[in-house]
């Protein structure tokens, strides 16, 4: 499992809306990576996103899969925010944690409801035939979890549980984790730095 710490630093709701967007590029080319990727996001005081995020990737090729991300992040485009401000670049830094053992949080099954539905993409044609993927929300909090991987509905609730819990776990430490200096100045010193990836406009084109 990979951990990757996403963090708009001290940047401003711009910064955060950046970090929402590279999170669904990040998600939109595991999945094409046929990779499990799960997301614990902060609070979103006003609607523009959080400040920061840990994402966990699993699968084969998910060394490879972070190595591509890890770094800082550009969003060109003006201010959907405030239109008559002159800033338009906006940065998101990326890094990847230690990795460690997560042990996965005790759930009661009262406050998890399951979806099932047909799963496209990478696992072969057979799961297009019945409706065995499953998506896990754990209620309170919002958080969820798809898995595709298993034929049987019932093993893929098993495994949606075990990564709902540990994703519950990652959340808890989040706050801690982003507020962490070393991650405040990295984020400072990437900015100024070469940008991994870039995207422009409101859509979120990559360049």
């Amino acid at each position: 499992m990979i951990r990757l710490l996403l963090t708009s630093g001290r940047g401003p709701g711009e910064c955060r809306i950046a970090l929402v967007n590279t999170l669904g590029e990040m998600a939109r080319e595991a999945e094409a990576a046929g990779l499990e990727l799960d997301v614990a996001a902060g609070p979103d005081p006003d609607g523009h996103g959080p400040a920061s995020a840990i994402v966990l990737v699993q699968g084969p090729g998910a060394e490879a899969f972070a190595a591509t991300w890890v770094g800082s992040i550009l969003w060109v485009a003006r201010s959907p925010i405030r239109s008559h401000h002159k800033r338009k670049n906006w940065f998101v830094g990326i890094f990847k944690l230690e990795p460690r053992a997560i042990e996965s949080a005790k759930l009661n099954p009262a406050d998890v409801r399951f979806e099932a539905f047909r799963a496209g993409g990478p696992g072969g044609q057979h799961q297009n035939k019945t409706a065995s993927a499953i998506r896990a929300v754990h209620k309170p909090t919002g958080r969820a979890v798809v898995v595709r991987d298993a034929r049987s509905q019932h093993r893929n609730k098993s495994t949606a549980l075990k990564r709902l819990g540990a994703l519950l776990r990652i959340g808890d430490e989040l706050a801690a984790i982003a507020d962490e200096q070393k991650v405040q100045s990295d984020h400072r010193r990437l900015e100024r730095g070469r940008p991994i990836r870039t995207f422009e406009g409101l859509d979120f084109r990559a360049r």
